[in-house]
């Protein structure tokens, strides 16, 4: 089983988002790796290129802490997209720890 979550809206800055997450979703997040799903994916707004840090760190550190529970985090984009990745990530066993970036085309190619 996978379980998906979503963050919602994240403030502008990064130094601010990181801290919103940590404070406001990370709890949440813990609750749903103490349920032991197979893979967990946390899914952020779209944001700007200086949030990629913060979030890598967070979702490799949730995944080394859960392993075996796959952790992976999604950086929002075409709904479509967002689907066809989902869904490929639940039959990727061998992925975890890694923050992708979802854009359009993964909606085009089948996988």
């Amino acid at each position: 089983m996978q379980a998906v979550y979503r963050t919602g809206p994240l403030p502008d800055a990064a130094l601010d988002a990181s801290a919103a997450f940590h404070a406001r979703h990370l709890p949440a997040v813990l609750d749903l790796l103490a349920k032991r799903p197979e893979s967990l994916v946390v899914i952020f707004p779209p944001a700007a290129h200086d949030h990629r840090g913060w979030r890598r760190a967070a979702i490799a550190d949730l995944a080394r802490a859960h392993a075996p529970v796959r952790v992976l985090g999604l950086a929002e984009g075409d709904p479509a997209a967002l689907e066809r990745v989902l869904a490929y990530l639940e039959r990727a066993p061998g992925v975890t720890g890694q923050m992708l970036a979802v854009d359009g085309m993964a909606a085009q190619n089948p996988a």
